[in-house]
């Protein structure tokens, strides 16, 4: 019982002590009861600029426990697949029939992922490597910095420091999932319209038909045929 109670006052102390004063939020909102449950929910989401105007059309977002489901007006043919428990991303494209690892293909991939803790920066941390991103070696470190209401849900907002820079994250205190996300940059990915429920299992899954695709292999092709002439000095 006491070691329990250092912990919450340790979790407490790191996000400002006598700042939260009031604040309903102790450091363990999810970490226990209601939030064992099985997160399932779809919602669309906005993405804007610095200065307020929106970046093309609105996409789409599902999720099922560890696993998520972006489309996006960028790729309308294709969508992305996470899973956080494994962790993996992979970028799916039907009309070619192949899936592939989603790299840097989109920031969504390493930042809109259920958390497993009351901490976001160890999942941003290891799907950042995941996606290949250079100057990752820093450790990045996360701040609770307020409880904020976003889209009329309790959120705690995070204050991530990385190797990039600082970016914000509201993170949803009963989804464990975050509502909006503003990158180093200033660009802003919000969720609007969630609707909780039951989401159908084989939107999280590449169908069995389809081959993954690896673009080194590609390359290594081309550089042993006449496609592709390497420079000369």
């Amino acid at each position: 019982m006491q070691r329990r109670m250092t912990v919450i006052i340790v979790m407490l102390t790191s996000i400002g002590g006598s700042n939260f004063d009031g604040l309903s939020w102790d450091g363990r909102a999810w970490a226990s009861g209601d939030g064992e449950r099985v997160r399932q929910f779809s919602a669309g989401f906005l993405t804007s600029k610095p200065s307020g105007d929106a970046v093309g059309a609105p996409g789409k977002i599902y999720v099922d426990a560890s696993k998520v489901r972006i489309e996006t007006s960028d790729l309308p043919d294709s969508y992305f697949l996470i899973d956080g428990g494994v962790p993996t991303a992979y970028l799916v494209r039907p009309q070619a029939r192949v899936f592939m690892d989603a790299k840097q293909s989109s920031q969504l991939t390493r930042l809109f992922l259920p958390l497993v803790d009351d901490d976001p920066c160890p999942q941003w941390e290891t799907m950042a490597e995941v996606a290949g991103i250079p100057n990752q070696s820093g450790h990045w470190s996360c701040k609770a910095v307020g409880q904020e209401t976003v889209e009329g849900r309790s959120t705690v907002k995070f204050e991530a420091t990385s190797p990039r820079g600082v970016s914000a994250g509201w993170i949803d205190t009963e989804l464990k999932f975050p509502l909006k996300i503003e990158t180093e940059d200033g660009t802003v990915f919000a969720l609007r319209n969630i609707q909780e429920g039951p989401q159908p299992a084989d939107l999280f899954v590449v169908p069995a038909s389809y081959k993954k695709f690896d673009p080194r292999l590609l390359i290594e092709r081309l550089k042993h045929s006449d496609v592709l002439v390497e420079p000369t000095n």
